[in-house]
């Protein structure tokens, strides 16, 4: 191919790019270039190559195969915020535990990573083999590290649309965000955080609906969470009604914690947080 060629297909290639903007499409999948592709003079057979030459170049980059989001540096366009990416790398999808924390305000920590609710019946990316370490579930798109976690489908509620600078996306709500903090709080930070979370919620969780999804997550969730409401001086009924449900033997208070600490009957969990006492 003539020096000549290959620059009028790498010019026809940035009008693609530039389309895109006008479209919107920051995040873009490959039959959606081929699709525009002919509005710009770019035959379908060329398309993967463009694409190849625009990643190379720095125009676009490459989430999955098959897969891309439009550079930051893409004149006229918005950069791509990362749970917007999220939103595309799986379906369902919801932005959850230590993100969601931070985007209903209950954490001043910023998460390196970006944490996915999915469920366990959708695949999720996985990192071809290089000289990185993942942990699983975990995956890499541009430079951001995207977590996914995999619950049951009939775990998967509690949340809703919300904007993300100008991208809708589905987060968990601030009641099922705090949930998941007490399940698995090393995906928000430590328990300590998660503690923390639910004293600067306190005044905007609804108690009645929280009370709700810990049931439906289980006793274990259950009885936390009722520790925690009175450890914040909550007084609402749905505090008695956690109190009473039935449970066999005593959780630990931090499930990711040792079996120490007072052993607390009214809630039947273990109070195994420094300085809880033994």
């Amino acid at each position: 191919m003539s020096a000549h060629a290959k620059r009028k297909r790498s010019l026809v290639g940035v009008e693609l790019v530039r389309l895109l903007v006008r479209e919107g499409d920051r995040v873009f999948t490959t039959d959606r270039a081929r699709e525009l592709a002919p509005l710009v003079g770019l035959n379908d057979a060329y398309v993967c190559e463009a694409l190849h030459h625009l990643r190379r170049n720095g125009w676009i980059v490459s989430l999955r195969r098959g897969l891309y989001a439009l550079a930051s540096t893409v004149p006229g366009g918005i950069s791509v915020h990362e749970f917007e990416v999220a939103m595309a790398l799986t379906t369902p999808a919801a932005i959850s535990h230590w993100s969601a924390m931070h985007y209903h305000g209950v954490t001043e920590q910023v998460p390196r990573t970006v944490f996915v609710l999915t469920t366990t019946e959708r695949s999720v990316p996985r990192m071809r083999a290089g000289g990185m370490t993942l942990r699983q579930g975990e995956y890499l798109a541009g430079d951001t590290m995207y977590r996914f976690v995999r619950v049951k489908p009939d775990r998967l509620f509690g949340t809703e649309y919300m904007w993300a600078h100008d991208a809708r996306v589905v987060i968990t709500d601030l009641e099922r965000t705090l949930l998941d903090g007490l399940s698995r709080p090393r995906l928000c930070g430590d328990f300590a955080e998660v503690l923390h979370a639910f004293e600067a919620a306190a005044d905007r969780v609804d108690v009645k609906r929280i009370t709700e999804y810990a049931i439906r997550l289980g006793t274990s969730t259950a009885k936390r969470l009722g520790w925690v409401l009175a450890y914040c001086g909550c007084t609402s009924p749905e505090v008695g009604l956690l109190e009473e449900l039935p449970t066999q033997g005593y959780r630990t208070l931090d499930p990711t914690g040792p079996r120490a600490g007072r052993c607390n009957a009214r809630w039947m969990v273990q109070e195994n947080l420094p300085g809880s006492g033994g």
